[in-house]
Formats: structure tokens, C-alpha cells, sequence
């Protein structure tokens, strides 16, 4: 098996960045569920029990969840940077195999275009 190209390389990391922001962005819709389900709760009825476990630390709960969802939501800027700049080096690496006059791999090539869409409207969901 030929060792990976430079172009595979750069593709699986912005694929790899895509699906790491996915994942976040899955990770924060459940927390801010959770947020807004015990808020709820404490607005009903404070520390009732209602038979899920929650054994009168509701107030501490809820900062632990809303310090969770705001660790998560840190993790968006920096994300946001390596995937621009996965990208960047995947578009280099196109263009070289343009400007190389090599034909390449067109599955490789299309899978490198694909994976630059993707990270574009990865890009516009975390701004």
C-alpha cells in the first residue's frame, strides 16, 4: 500500500475538524437542553423531587451544567481557526495539483472539493 498523499493527508484532517465540530455542536444543543430543563424545573418548583435522581442539589446542578455548556462553547473559536486553516492547506494542496500538471487522482481531487464544501458550511454554522 502507497504511502497517503499530501492531498488524502490534508483532506482527512479537514474531514477529521468537520466531524470534531459536529460533535461539539451535537455536545451543545444536549447541554443547552439540559440548562433550560432545569431551569424550568427550578421555576416550577425549586428542589422537588420527581423521581429522576435529584436529591435537593438542583442550584448546584444547573452551575454545573451551565459551566459545561459555556467550557463548550470556548471550544468554538479555536476550532473555527484550525479549520480554516485545515482548509488552507487543503486548498494548496489542490493547487499544486493543478499547477503540477499532474492529473492526480480525480476521486482523491473530488474528495478533497467535497471535503472543502463541507468545511465551509461548518464555518458558517459556528460563526
Amino acid at each position: 500500500m502507497p504511502p497517503p498523499t499530501p492531498l488524502s493527508i490534508a483532506t482527512s484532517a479537514v474531514l477529521r475538524l468537520v466531524k470534531e465540530e459536529s460533535s461539539y455542536r451535537h455536545e451543545l444543543l444536549q447541554q443547552e437542553s439540559r440548562v433550560e430543563k432545569l431551569q424550568s424545573r427550578e421555576r416550577k418548583g425549586g428542589d422537588e423531587r420527581d423521581g429522576d435522581g435529584d436529591d435537593g442539589n438542583a442550584e448546584w446542578t444547573l452551575g454545573q451544567e451551565k459551566r459545561a455548556l459555556e467550557e463548550t462553547k470556548a471550544v468554538f473559536p479555536s476550532l473555527r481557526e484550525r479549520i480554516t486553516e485545515a482548509v488552507g492547506r487543503l486548498e494548496r494542496e489542490l493547487d499544486a495539483q493543478k499547477d503540477g500538471g499532474e492529473g492526480g487522482d480525480v476521486e482523491e481531487i473530488t474528495r478533497a472539493k467535497e471535503a472543502v464544501a463541507k468545511a465551509r458550511v461548518s464555518e458558517r454554522e459556528i460563526a
